[in-house]
């Protein structure tokens, strides 16, 4: 081993060793924790008070960042879930994805943003989990208005933000929608989608992000969204699943995607927007943007190898699918870490989260016997949960992260941990209200002939192949 090497050695190896405790910890789901009193803000943070000035090198950058996003739904998701069903599928799924996604941009700008990153209401209890209604229909905000960033204090205007932001509320409530693919009524879906938004993603998003939170009080790191996107999508994917049950033969009828060509294409479109998702929450064009490329370079590339290497390892060959999978996974994974770790901490959580998200689809989920059709719950749920207690590990100095010198990693366990906890918790109960919601307005299944003969054409008329 040359001495270029070995100093490399000694940290990784320690990040890998701390990052096996955390997976346990976020596996088992331990009890709420305390958060510890004097915990490090995170580096995401809601808009501050203008100060009147508007940057125009960080708008542009938040702008792109936001289309970036955008692309990661249609059609990153919608290609990327879509070749993952049968063909007689194919549109349906693609269809509800982008009806849900333009759903939440409209509830977004009518009460959503107030919800989330309004101001705060009377009641300082009530503050910790929702804002008020105060900016319903955007009011207040014009092309004059600006939000500023929490470090420097320069701005990017209100709108923008407020663009960036509906992008993730879009995205997430359509990631759900993986689990419940192929049997699930467009009307269901819909109605779903409007109450999920407004029961589980706003208030997950203003206790994690809004200043008055109470997850962004107690010092929780979450740069782009392990918590409030993908546990809260993966959670309330298993929730939905399994109250609307099985597919028509499932796991006996064999249910191959049926172009991994398309969902190739989508793995990439995903991950080229993925640099808006994180970089872009640095909510800057500076070295934090930075720090977050790098890592969803390299993080998503440890879990793409790391994936194929298990599937190897347990006696299989490595997959187009698994290569795919494995890329998600760390994706997802170094979502909240993004800003928080080091590049060689990104790596291993990446490794970390592939191998565990693996053994949480082909493991975990025949054993349970629950269809999840395109694994959302074993991806986003498991990936997110490693992520969100990893990036506690990754954090600290001793293992490259940015934490500062006297940093705890303990208490920020704690902190994370009830986040996760509670995210969790949160996502099953508002899940579970949204489905029984949507079942008694629309009923939730389609008819078994319209199940067997597909969605594409019992729900929308049309065939995604005509030949």
């Amino acid at each position: 081993m040359t001495s270029a090497i070995k100093p490399a050695v000694g940290p990784v190896l320690r990040i890998a060793g701390a990052l096996a405790l955390g997976a346990g910890l976020a596996w088992a789901a331990p009890v709420l924790a305390q958060a510890a009193p004097g915990a490090a803000a995170p580096l995401q943070a809601p808009p501050a008070a203008p100060t009147g000035v508007v940057n125009k090198g960080d708008t542009a950058w938040m702008m792109t960042s936001t289309l970036l996003v955008l692309m990661m739904i249609l059609p990153g998701l919608a290609l990327f879930y879509g070749g993952l069903t049968r063909a007689k599928n194919m549109l349906s799924t693609m269809t509800q994805i982008g009806a849900v996604a333009c759903l939440a941009m409209l509830i977004w700008v009518i009460y959503g943003y107030s919800l989330a990153f309004g101001p705060d209401v009377s009641s300082a209890g009530l503050s910790n989990v929702i804002a008020s209604l105060d900016k319903a229909f955007l009011r207040g905000v014009t092309s004059a208005s600006q939000s500023a960033t929490f470090t420097t204090g320069v701005e990017i205007p209100e709108y923008v933000f407020i663009c960036f932001q509906m992008t993730f509320a879009a995205i997430t409530v359509a990631l759900v929608l993986g689990s419940v693919v192929e049997r699930m009524k467009f009307s269901a879906v819909m109605a779903f989608a409007a109450v999920w938004l407004t029961i589980v993603y706003f208030p997950i998003a203003h206790m994690v992000w809004a200043s008055s939170g109470v997850f962004y009080k107690a010092g929780a790191l979450d740069f782009a969204g392990g918590t409030v996107v993908h546990i809260n999508a993966g959670v309330s994917a298993l929730v939905a699943s399994v109250m609307l049950g099985k597919r028509m033969g499932y796991p006996h009828t064999p249910m191959p995607p049926h172009s991994l060509t398309l969902t190739g294409v989508g793995t990439g479109l995903l991950w080229v927007g993925w640099f808006g998702f994180n970089a872009g929450s640095a909510l800057e064009a500076n070295g934090s943007a930075g720090l977050a490329m790098i890592n969803t370079f390299v993080a998503t590339a440890s879990a793409a190898l790391a994936w194929m290497l298990i599937e190897r390892a347990r006696g299989h060959k490595g997959s187009a699918l698994g290569f795919c999978s494995g890329i998600v996974a760390g994706l997802v994974a170094v979502t909240p870490a993004a800003g928080n770790s080091g590049p060689f901490g990104a790596i291993v959580l990446g490794a970390v989260a592939s191998v565990i998200c693996f053994f949480a689809v082909s493991v975990l989920k025949p054993r349970m016997g629950y269809d999840d059709a395109l694994d959302a719950f074993g991806v986003h749920g498991i990936g997110g949960m490693i992520g969100a207690v990893g990036t506690a590990i990754v954090y600290a100095p001793s293992l490259g992260g940015p934490g500062a010198a006297d940093y705890v990693m303990g208490a920020k366990l704690l902190v994370q941990v009830e986040a996760v906890v509670t995210t969790i918790i949160w996502s099953t109960i508002g899940t579970a209200i949204a489905i029984t919601i949507a079942k008694v307005l629309t009923g939730l299944r389609v008819s078994p002939e319209v199940e067997a003969e597909g969605l594409d054409i019992g729900e929308h008329g049309e065939r995604a192949y005509n030949s």
